[in-house]
């Protein structure tokens, strides 16, 4: 079943609204399997697998060599590219849907699969993050919107971030980044992640995309060792009681390759 977005994690949702995978009548033009846009937001908290995997020593000290100081994983999804009808993803920041003030939103993007510019790698402009957030994805009275229009980028601004199987990208929350459609007989799966800090800013009441209230998550050296602690972050929709979630952590040390756009 197509899915439009969510506000909270209460599940794992499945999305298939991909515009080439449907024909006229709206029937599936080729299986399941290959129609699934992606799966999100919450295999980090919801998964075992995905879970165990998104909790490592290693990223606890990549998360702090980047000055995080108690960071939380606030989404997360595996993205399909599916050969052939795999869509565009147009230029945004991340940090226009998931806003702390000040900005912390990191995104982490592994890739599962080569990423070629012919399968739909990700595309970026170098040194964007420095121009600051351009807009925001918001709720208020007049309901979801952009506050403020798109501005045109020229296509000649964006370069390709091809990367193997195992490298990993780490995209500033406010470098503009796209992805085009894949227009070749192969997936380039991905498993992404964002994280926000949870000290020294807070999440904007505002944010349309996960409405947050979170507490404690820290970066701890424990006898030589660092760990992240439980963070129960709360992911609540309108009129429902918070309700804590699972770990919040971070990608395994089976990684292998770091890979910065930063």
């Amino acid at each position: 079943m197509a899915k439009s977005g969510i506000l909270s994690s209460k599940q794992i949702e499945l999305y298939t609204s991909q515009e080439k995978a449907f024909d006229e009548d709206g029937k599936l033009k080729q299986p399941k399997q290959v129609s699934i846009n992606k799966v999100g937001h919450a295999l980090h908290e919801l998964d075992p697998v995905f879970k165990g995997f998104s909790c490592s020593e290693t990223f606890a000290r990549m998360l702090s060599s980047l000055n995080y100081k108690r960071p939380a994983v606030v989404q997360s999804m595996y993205i399909f590219k599916q050969p052939g009808i795999g869509g565009e993803v147009v230029p945004h920041q991340d940090n226009s849907f998931l806003y702390t003030d000040p900005p912390t939103c990191t995104g982490l993007w592994l890739a599962l699969e080569d990423a070629t510019v012919v399968n739909g790698c990700l595309w970026a402009i170098p040194g964007s993050h420095k121009n600051g957030l351009v807009r925001r994805f918001i709720r208020d009275d007049a309901g979801v919107h952009f506050d403020r229009p798109s501005p045109s980028y020229a296509s000649t601004d964006f370069v390709p971030i091809e990367v193997k199987a195992g490298s990993l990208v780490v995209i500033h929350g406010d470098l503009i980044h796209q992805s085009f459609e894949n227009q070749s007989p192969n997936s380039r799966h991905a498993y992404s992640l964002h994280v926000v800090d949870t000290e020294g800013c807070n999440w904007a009441s505002d944010n349309c995309w996960l409405r947050l209230h979170y507490s404690r998550c820290a970066l701890n050296e424990t006898g030589g060792r660092w760990r992240v602690d439980t963070c129960p972050v709360r992911r609540v929709e309108d009129q429902e009681k918070q309700r804590p979630t699972a770990d919040n952590c971070f990608l395994s040390s089976l990684l292998a390759l770091f890979f910065s756009v930063v």
